[in-house]
């Protein structure tokens, strides 16, 4: 037998037993005549002691990182460890024959384990099989474990049913760069893996099943951000036939608030969740992925400044953001402006509110004394308060106030890190003009169905018409987005002219769900929010590749195993490919 307990069961109560430990020597403490090592497994830790001769010797032998099976005495320890749960006992082996080695480390550590994650990603990555041996990379693959089973538990309360969808399918344009496989038994054609099983999941309505959900992998060729990892990534992808926006917020919310409030002791916003139109979010919070812990909230003030303008102000967009109590320094204030221009824009101007009222300081004397009152009063400002505006071209305001917000939660520490605040983004434009050739085009899922069906189609201007889209976002990551799908061929082909594509397009780009929808399609919604990310913001890891087995890096390389990496000239002749160098 290799072990009787693990590095993480023993208590005071096992004291007198003899047991049998395996895992890792984690460290040793040599004190002469008396030596300490602990052992460590995926549960834990355990403390050894010996003062045998023998044993002392064959320990000092074993380098750090073998895997070692031990066998002694489990005893209390005279000093305690009360920081784990293992620290009331130790273990003394009887002689050197109860230590055995059943897997020695030859080679020199690139880090040390419990350091790891101060080394440089490439290495750990390189010898990502010892950076997953730091017990806090543990825990968070567990993390994501418990995730994924709280998920599925609670979409099979709700009636979904679990059905797995093809890895190897057919390229279609869905938004990104796909990842084909070349076909060996059909020269000159290709697979590509699924960026996400968008249309089988609508095919299975079609199908006649009701509620459908995977854990499902997606394969984008996309470029690495933060919260993006390259390659693959997983998400709950679910969809729901004869339902609308209304049943899909129903069935995900009490999801998402179960799965959070079963990881984490902050507190997390009760179904329903705050709903905020995508041309608001954009206004008042400068993007489309609003953090709603931040309370700042931005104000469109155009409008006051339309007659008497400083000549700075003239031609661009206003907006302004108030603080009721302000007790930051002059610097703070300078400090946001240098930001701004930093990011590409003119300044950060502000004002504060006297003891008697007044406004003073800043900008306030290049303002008419109208424009003051006037703004102070729409801003609900009183003594003590502040306001900080910017004047931009409208191409630019929205993303430099978004950033200005943020600055200000942060520099003010308004931001509640206690809890994780989730909202929808609704009424996305169905359609939005392509800055360069001012063709109209898809501003989000070309599968939507517009606010209004066919007849908003054909009788509103394009950008005029909305889509039952929607996103969930919370502490400002989206974490998915969602649709009521365009179920019906005729609606579906004047939704695609309007962008530029005829039917025969439709019919080609899309030929299985386009002929499935001929023969009868029922009503159908879905949504899949990003597993990765939802583990990411319940482990509090600012990067998404922490939350990953075997992340690629930001080059979309695998470092550990290699890839990608060139093949044999026979694997390359099978497929029919032939690299051709320039």
């Amino acid at each position: 037998m290799k072990r009787t307990h693990t590095c993480g069961e023993l208590r005071a109560e096992h004291a007198g037993r003899t047991v049998t430990l395996a895992g890792w020597l984690d460290n040793t403490r040599d004190l002469g005549s008396v030596l300490f090592f602990v052992l460590r497994d995926h549960y834990g830790v355990t403390q050894v002691v010996t003062s045998d001769p023998d044993v002392l010797a064959r320990v000092r032998e074993i380098p750090i990182e073998s895997v070692l099976q031990v066998t002694g005495a489990v005893q209390k320890r005279e000093n305690p460890n009360p920081n784990i749960p293992t620290g009331g006992v130790e273990l003394r082996p009887g002689g050197a024959e109860d230590i055995a080695i059943l897997g020695k480390c030859v080679e020199p550590l690139p880090f040390q384990i419990g350091d790891s994650r101060q080394s440089k990603e490439e290495t750990r990555l390189k010898y990502r099989f010892l950076d997953l041996r730091n017990p806090l990379n543990q825990s968070r693959l567990t993390l994501r474990a418990s995730v994924i089973d709280s998920i599925r538990r609670h979409m099979r309360t709700q009636g979904f049913l679990e059905i797995q969808t093809p890895i190897l399918t057919n390229s279609s344009p869905e938004g990104a760069r796909d990842y084909i496989v070349p076909s060996r038994v059909h020269p000159g054609k290709f697979y590509a893996l699924p960026q996400a099983p968008q249309q089988y999941k609508q095919l299975l309505m079609v199908s006649g099943f009701d509620r459908y959900f995977q854990i499902a992998p997606c394969f984008r060729d996309e470029d690495a951000r933060a919260d993006r990892s390259p390659g693959e990534f997983y998400q709950l992808d679910m969809e729901m036939a004869f339902a609308d926006q209304e049943d899909v917020f129903a069935a995900i919310e009490p999801v998402m608030y179960e799965v959070f409030r079963e990881h984490t002791e902050k507190r997390v916003s009760r179904p329903p969740f705050t709903r905020i139109r995508y041309a608001d979010a954009l206004e008042q919070y400068g993007s489309d992925k609003p953090d709603l812990r931040n309370p700042l909230i931005i104000r469109n003030v155009t409008a006051l400044f339309e007659r008497d303008a400083p000549p700075f102000f003239i031609g661009k967009e206003i907006r302004a953001i108030a603080v009721d109590r302000f007790d930051q320094t002059r610097k703070f204030l300078d400090g946001l402006g240098a930001k701004i221009k930093e990011a590409g824009g003119a300044n950060a101007y502000w004002l504060r509110v006297d003891d008697q009222g007044k406004p003073t300081g800043g900008i306030t004397n290049a303002l008419s004394e109208r424009a003051r009152t006037e703004l102070l009063s729409a801003l609900g400002l009183k003594s003590g308060g502040a306001a900080v505006l910017l004047a931009e071209p409208k191409e630019s305001i929205v993303k430099l106030s978004g950033m200005l917000r943020a600055e200000m939660g942060e520099g003010l520490k308004l931001i509640d890190a206690e809890q994780f605040a989730f909202c929808w983004i609704v009424d996305f434009p169905m359609y939005e003009t392509d800055d360069e050739t001012g063709q109209v085009m898809f501003s989000h899922n070309p599968f939507s169905m517009p606010q209004g069906g066919l007849d908003a189609l054909n009788s509103k201007p394009p950008l005029d018409v909305f889509a039952y889209q929607y996103d969930i976002v919370c502490n400002g990551i989206e974490l998915s987005s969602g649709a009521v799908r365009n179920h019906d061929p005729e609606t579906m082909v004047r939704a695609f002219e309007i962008a530029g594509y005829g039917k025969e397009d439709v019919a080609k780009r899309f030929p299985a769900l386009y002929n499935a929808f001929r023969y009868g399609a029922p009503p159908h919604a879905g949504i899949a929010p990003g597993v990765d990310r939802i583990v990411m913001l319940l482990a509090g890891e600012p990067n998404i590749r922490e939350v990953i087995a075997f992340p690629m890096n930001k080059n979309a390389q695998e470092p550990l195993m290699g890839s990608p990496s060139e093949v044999a000239d026979k694997q390359l002749k099978d497929v029919h490919i032939a690299i051709v160098k320039e």
